[in-house]
Order: structure tokens, then sequence, then C-alpha cells
């Protein structure tokens, strides 16, 4: 049996540059993973199948739709011959929640499957397949900080962050993605008005690096708000927490995230966002 985390993957800015003539928008976000989310283990047969279990599971579904079968039956596309076998996904982020829950159970199906085969991580089979199950796919093959550009298949080299102690905060309400991007009503072809992302260096401070995340944004909060008014709640709270030295959502929501200068800051804060709201699902994380 082969085991893998499937980490949350966390927008820490999220510019939309505008819609391609291919119709997908054209992106430019920084990129980091907590250390913990959903669990994904193989035990290597000939034939497919997938068991979903855990808190969040009923929401995942476990069916033919689910990325990780579509991850595997793409990639069986790509290789002939490819050893498959029987995935169990042990389901604890929250689904259509803007931290890419499913394209990392897709990206980490991929990394048990070239372990299984004994291919080699880089090999250009598993990015042609990740591309083709998802724009967020890519980036989550290896889950560390990074530049992503384009459609999600630019991708820069890997960033070491400083210490990024994060509350995670999702007020259970799942966010569509399509219906946020329309909210934008850009047309293919057209740009989106908006300042450059700020520069920093491959092993930014934590200074530097707040820095340029303050002159950042992420252009689908206000409309994914307008999707789901408890973001504004939510960021609200973030905000307003001890410590907290930046709040913004992640991805197309309804995830948000905020950064605080030490570990204990952030228990703290997501202990008192817990209690204030038991309904929420609020995470401790440290960003890498």
């Amino acid at each position: 049996m082969l085991t893998t985390r499937a980490p949350a993957k966390i927008n820490l800015t999220l510019h939309v540059l505008g819609r391609r003539d291919d119709g997908y928008h054209a992106l430019e976000s920084l990129v980091a993973f907590s250390g913990a989310g959903d669990t994904l283990t193989l035990t290597p047969g000939e034939s497919l199948s997938l068991d979903v279990c855990g808190p969040t599971s009923s929401a995942a579904g476990a069916g033919d739709d689910n990325l990780v079968l579509r991850a595997a039956r793409r990639l069986a596309e790509e290789i002939r011959g490819l050893r498959l076998g029987r995935f169990r996904l042990e389901k604890r982020l929250p689904v259509a929640a803007g931290i890419g829950g499913g394209s990392s159970d897709a990206a980490a199906a991929l990394r048990l499957l070239a372990k299984a085969n004994q291919l080699a991580p880089d090999d250009p089979r598993i990015g042609a397949a990740a591309r083709a199950v998802g724009s967020d796919v890519p980036v989550c093959l290896e889950p560390r900080a990074r530049m992503m550009r384009g459609a999600g298949e630019t991708l820069g080299e890997p960033i070491r962050l400083p210490l990024l102690p994060a509350v995670l905060v999702n007020p259970g309400v799942p966010v569509a993605t399509a219906p946020v991007f329309a909210t934008l009503g850009l047309s293919p072809g057209a740009s989106l008005a908006g300042a450059a992302h700020a520069k920093f260096g491959a092993q930014p401070g934590a200074e530097e690096l707040l820095a340029a995340l303050a002159k950042g944004r992420n252009d689908l909060e206000d409309a994914a708000c307008l999707q789901a008014p408890a973001i504004v709640d939510a960021l609200a709270i973030l905000r307003a927490a001890r410590g907290s030295k930046l709040a913004r959502m992640s991805g197309s929501g309804a995830t948000c995230f905020a950064l605080f200068s030490t570990r204990s800051d952030a228990v703290r804060a997501a202990r008192v966002i817990a209690a204030q709201h038991p309904e929420w699902w609020v995470k401790t994380a440290v960003l890498r």
C-alpha cells in the first residue's frame, strides 16, 4: 500500500489579467500549501476503484467524476499497460472551497501511480495527464510554494517561504468557480486592469514577503462575496483577530485565510473563531 498527503492549496494572491482567446482566464498567483489535508492510499492492482471516507466524504463523491479516478484514467491513456489499483481517499478538506482539494487529490493519485509504475516524478506524461484533468492539478504535483501563471500551465521555480503561521476558515458555503469568473464579465481577448504582481526573491524574508502580499489582491474576492455573503463575515473576523497581519480569500472561495507572526497567535485566533462559529471549518496551518 502506498500513501501520500493531498494538502490544501492556498492562493496568497490571485490576479486575473484577462481572458484569453481560448476562453480561459489568464491568472497570476502566488500559491502555497498547508501541511495537512486529505490522505490518499493506493493498493496496486489491475483494476481501478475508489473508496471515499472521512468527515467531508459525503460532498466529495466516489463516482466516475471524482478527480482521483479521472486522473488515473487520463494517465492510463498516456501510458499503455499502466498498473492501476484501489484508491482510498480520506477526505478532510471542504469541497468547492477554493483550496484545490479535488485538484490536490488528483495530483496525489498521479504521484502514487508514478511510484507504483516506477515512473520519474517529472515524466512528461504525468504532467500531460495533470493538465488534462484540471488547471490547478499541475501546481499540486509538487506541493511547494511557487508562482502560477496563465491558466495554470506555467509554473515558476519553488519559493522558500519564511515561517507563515495561518488560520484557514471556511464558513460552510460551497462556491462554484464558473459563476464567480462569469461575474467578472470578461469576453475572450479582454484584459482586466490592475497593478502588476509585486516582486520578491526566491527566499524572501517575512517582512519582504508580507510587503509584497499587501500589494497583491484576489480579483475574485468581490465576485465571490456576492455569491456567498458569509465570506464577508469570515474576512472581517480574520482581519480583526489579534495578531493578524493579512487576511484574504483563497481561490474562488469560500475559504479565507489570515497570516500571523507567531504560531501561538494563530492557535489562539483559531480557538476563538471555532468557539464563536462551531459550524465553520477552522484550521491552523503553517504554509510552505
